[in-house]
C-alpha cells in the first residue's frame, strides 16, 4: 500500500498567523504518526491579494516551526489550465451558466425579496444566490459575457440530480460535534461560484483539482470549512475525481470569539517570532502542549 499523502495549503495573502500554526502542526504531525508524505500547496490565485514576500514567509515560519515538507510545492497559479478543463467539464454537463450580478446587487436582490420569514442563508451566513441570471437566453448569455464582468456559478440543482448519494468520513469533529459518516448537503450553499471572468476558479474548485492532482489521502483543516466539504464532494463526484478522507480540527479564537484571521489583523507568526517567542511558546498559545 502506498503511503498516506497529507497536504497544508495556506494562501499567501498575508503572514501565517497562530491559527495557521496549529493546522500546519496537526496537518504534519497526523502524517508523521501515519508514515504518510506531507505536502505545501500555494494557494495563490487571488493575484490581487497574493505577494510574494507572503509565499517566501510562509516558507520562513513553516520551517522555523520544525515543518518539513516535499519539493516542489505546487502553487496554482501555474496550473489555471487544468482548472479551465474542468471548468469545460462541467458546461458539457449543462451544470455551468453566468451571473452579472455584483454582491451590492445581490445584496439588493435579497433585500427586495427578503419577506417575513428572511432570505435563506448558506451555512457561511451568505445570502443565498437568487438565480436571477439563471434563465437568461443563451444569446444574451453569450452578448453579456463578451462586454461585462461575470462569475460562472454551478447550477446546484441539476448537479445534485446527476449525483449521487453522497458522504464523506470524518475522523475529527465538526462545530457540533459530527464525526464518522457524513451525509453531504450541497444544496445548503446554492448555486456557488466556480469561476470568474478574471479568475478561472475559485476555492472550491481548485481545491478538489489540486488534491486530485497530488494524490492527497487525507484532509486536515479548521472546522470553518467543514461544511464547504458538501460542495467539494459533489464536485469530486462529478468530476471522478478520488474521495479523500476528511479530519476537521478546533479553531483558535480571538477575544471577540471570532476565529483568528489575516481580515481581523491576527498577529503573524513572524511578529511573535520577533517578541522572543519560541516554538515551544507556539505550542503552548495553540493549546499543543
Amino acid at each position: 500500500m502506498p503511503p498516506p499523502v497529507f497536504r497544508f495549503a495556506p494562501s499567501p495573502n498575508g503572514y501565517l498567523h497562530l491559527g495557521h500554526a496549529l493546522s500546519a502542526l496537526i496537518d504534519f504531525e497526523m502524517a508523521r504518526a501515519a508514515g504518510g508524505r506531507f505536502l505545501l500547496r500555494i494557494e495563490d490565485i487571488d493575484a490581487t491579494r497574493c505577494r510574494p514576500e507572503y509565499e517566501a514567509a510562509i516558507y520562513e515560519d513553516l520551517a522555523w516551526l520544525g515543518i518539513a515538507w516535499e519539493e516542489p510545492v505546487r502553487r496554482q497559479s501555474g496550473h489555471l489550465e487544468d482548472y479551465r478543463a474542468a471548468i469545460g467539464r462541467l458546461a458539457e454537463m449543462g451544470l455551468i451558466y453566468p451571473s452579472f450580478e455584483s454582491r451590492s446587487e445581490i445584496a439588493m436582490l435579497v433585500a427586495e425579496r427578503e419577506g417575513q420569514d428572511g432570505w435563506p442563508r448558506d451555512p457561511d451566513g451568505a445570502p443565498i444566490y437568487p438565480g436571477t441570471s439563471k434563465h437568461l437566453a443563451p444569446a444574451e448569455r453569450t452578448q453579456r459575457m463578451a462586454r461585462e464582468s461575470y462569475s460562472l456559478r454551478l447550477d446546484m440543482d441539476a448537479a445534485v440530480t446527476r449525483a449521487s448519494a453522497l458522504h464523506w468520513e470524518e475522523t475529527g469533529q465538526g462545530p457540533n460535534g459530527e464525526s464518522g459518516a457524513i451525509a453531504a448537503a450541497p444544496q445548503a450553499w446554492g448555486d456557488v461560484v466556480l469561476a470568474r471572468r478574471e479568475t478561472p476558479t475559485s476555492y472550491h474548485l481548485s481545491v478538489v483539482i489540486d488534491d486530485a492532482a497530488q494524490g492527497v489521502t487525507d484532509v486536515v483543516r479548521g472546522q470553518d470549512l467543514f461544511w464547504a466539504t458538501s460542495v467539494h464532494r459533489l464536485l469530486q463526484d462529478l468530476l471522478g475525481l478520488p474521495q479523500p478522507g476528511y479530519h476537521h480540527h478546533r479553531l483558535l479564537l480571538d477575544a471577540d470569539a471570532r476565529k483568528l484571521s489575516k481580515s481581523t489583523q491576527a498577529t503573524s507568526l513572524r511578529a511573535l517570532r520577533a517578541k522572543g517567542l519560541t516554538q515551544q511558546d507556539i505550542r503552548r498559545l495553540a493549546g499543543l502542549g
